[in-house]
């Protein structure tokens, strides 16, 4: 058995029962430090990759996007979920191809989302964006990764926040292969506990980019899997902005007195 389908099984596993977190690096230094935490498995995220570079969100190729992923999956022993955007592609069977690429690099999970980033048509049409899960679907069962397929619904966060219609398209990447099922941009516990009831028994994954829950909360909900998304590198972003702003319109260094040791985090990374 490879590593790879260990990660695979390890990840599958978590997504049988209970509630767990998998926060999301953007490099490998915070992958690393991630996964030293203990948590049990990670996610990439595009903002954070993308802006690694210098870049907006889905501002990266689809090459780097897979160099992203495996230089992740092979920096830490934890399953990695590829925040895979679209697909890279508009049309089912280059999504297909676009995932036989991606769950060659090593990752044990990757999620499909069906916004179209063209903000007068947010949305990918219901048909089709039923078939690119198909077509992830059938290109994963045909690597025979056992790579997890997750299928998003990005309604909430373009402008097109209509429960109902989230809803009848998470059911449908369902039924089309996807075995986990996202809806960022939810925070009412009363939406999120509808979209579990809707969906059992497919495993829910909720976004959480600010304090509204806490992770006891959300198991209780039903939630099975907890990300944070581009939030752990906009909280690494805050604390570089405020200290160098300090330093560029006052001249002074305070906030860098309260910096992590220079010996804490050397440490963290073998050499």
């Amino acid at each position: 058995m490879t590593l790879g389908s260990d990660r695979v099984r390890a990840f599958h596993r978590l997504h049988a029962s209970g509630c767990f977190v998998i926060p999301n690096p953007w490099d490998v230094g915070s992958a690393r430090l991630l996964a030293g935490l203990s948590f049990p498995a990670l996610a990439t995220t595009s903002s954070g990759f993308a802006w690694s570079l210098g870049r907006p969100d889905n501002g990266v190729s689809l090459g780097e996007a897979l160099a992203h992923f495996r230089s992740i999956a092979e920096s830490v022993d934890v399953p990695v979920n590829g925040d895979f955007e679209g697909g890279f592609a508009i049309e089912p069977a280059e999504v297909g191809a676009n995932v036989a690429a991606a769950v060659a690099t090593g990752i044990a999970g990757l999620s499909i989302e069906d916004s179209t980033g063209d903000p007068s048509t947010p949305l990918f049409d219901f048909d089709l964006a039923v078939e690119r899960i198909r077509a992830a679907r059938r290109a994963i069962d045909d690597s025979g990764t056992g790579v997890l397929l997750t299928g998003r619904s990005e309604g909430f966060t373009v402008g097109r926040p209509d429960l109902e219609e989230t809803i009848r398209r998470l059911r449908a990447y369902a039924e089309a292969g996807a075995e986990c099922l996202y809806a960022p941009g939810f925070r009412g516990s009363a939406d999120i506990a509808a979209v579990v009831t809707a969906v059992a028994p497919t495993p829910v994954n909720v976004l959480v980019g600010s304090d509204f829950a806490t992770v006891e909360e959300l198991a209780r909900l039903g939630v099975r899997r907890i990300s944070v998304g581009g939030a752990l590198s906009r909280a690494a972003w805050t604390g570089f902005l405020a200290a160098a702003r300090e330093i560029a319109e006052r001249g002074t260094f305070g906030g860098l007195a309260g910096a992590v040791p220079f010996s804490e985090i050397d440490r963290s990374f073998p050499r």
